[in-house]
């Protein structure tokens, strides 16, 4: 009589399960680092879309006439409008890494699967900070002031006319060199978020984000009120989720991943879906600024 088991045992953990697992990990990192993104810039405005919308921002265009009228002359009209001008469309972005099993076997399934996995969603999150930043260069207001307290004061001024009607909270992105005086200077609390270093209250003047995607000498500032964060479930876009199965965040679905083996390559692959664009609304609510080193 034969005693082999054919059959796995009841509530046995498989390979399949633990893979769920981490995709879940990976996800839940990813979602909580943006929940961490969306509270540093001071979102109030996650926006669902779906891919190919197209996101606009308001432009404000016209002429102002002349102040100088005759006495008893009629006073020429200055004309303005506001228009929705389409700068972008909401694209869901692809992504695949495969690791051989020779590169399984040389290092372990650890450094080789999940460390470089781990390595794909930060460079992931670099992307989605790398586009902001490059949006906000499009900006179409100005403040200049000599060193790094006045021009940011000269920028937080301006912001509070321009968003006269709300009480706004400033955000600056601003050059790792241009904060390092201040940072052994003085006793300020550095946070993290996102892959960014930023400081809340600085100088009493709003939170200032440090990036080296931003040149030395220059900064970045706009409200908190001004940005929005759309997103495309990864999960509900148009069906995808019945087609594909990711793991997602529970909350927001804002990025899928995927695990799988190509036993045809004899690889592991990894995918990853995300459709994250952060966005100014006005981009004359937004200051392209210079921070003069050199007082004439």
């Amino acid at each position: 009589m034969s005693n082999v088991v054919t059959d796995a045992e009841t509530n046995v953990i498989k390979k399949a399960q633990m893979a769920k697992v981490r995709e879940l990990d990976f996800a839940l990192l990813f979602g909580e680092n943006v929940k961490n993104l969306i509270k540093m810039l001071g979102i109030t405005r996650k926006i669902p879309v779906t891919s190919g919308t197209a996101l606009k921002v308001l432009k404000t265009t016209g002429t102002l006439q002349s102040g100088s009228v005759p006495e008893g002359e009629i006073i020429p009209l200055s004309q303005y409008a506001t228009t929705w001008t389409t700068v972008a469309e909401a694209t869901l972005q692809k992504w695949r890494k495969a690791t051989t099993a020779e590169a399984i076997i040389k290092g372990g399934y650890d450094q080789a699967v999940d460390a470089t996995n781990k390595k794909m969603l930060l460079d992931i999150q670099k992307g989605i900070r790398t586009q902001f930043v490059n949006f906000l260069a499009t900006g179409t207001e100005t403040a200049t002031g000599t060193g790094l307290q006045s021009a940011l004061a000269n920028a937080w001024g301006k912001l509070q006319i321009l968003f006269e009607d709300d009480a706004v909270q400033a955000v600056y992105f601003v050059n790792p060199q241009d904060v390092a005086d201040y940072l052994g200077a003085a006793n300020i609390t550095v946070q993290t978020a996102f892959g960014l270093n930023y400081v809340e209250n600085f100088l009493g003047l709003g939170t200032v984000i440090m990036t080296g995607a931003i040149s030395k000498g220059s900064f970045y500032a706009t409200a908190a009120e001004n940005i929005v964060a759309y997103y495309i479930n990864v999960n509900e876009a148009n069906g995808l989720g019945d087609a594909f199965s990711f793991t997602t965040d529970p909350e927001t679905g804002m990025i899928g991943i995927h695990e799988d083996g190509n036993y045809t390559r004899m690889q592991e692959e990894t995918y990853a879906l995300c459709g994250i664009t952060l966005f100014a609304e006005r981009l004359d609510g937004v200051i392209v600024g210079e921070i003069d080193a050199n007082p004439s």
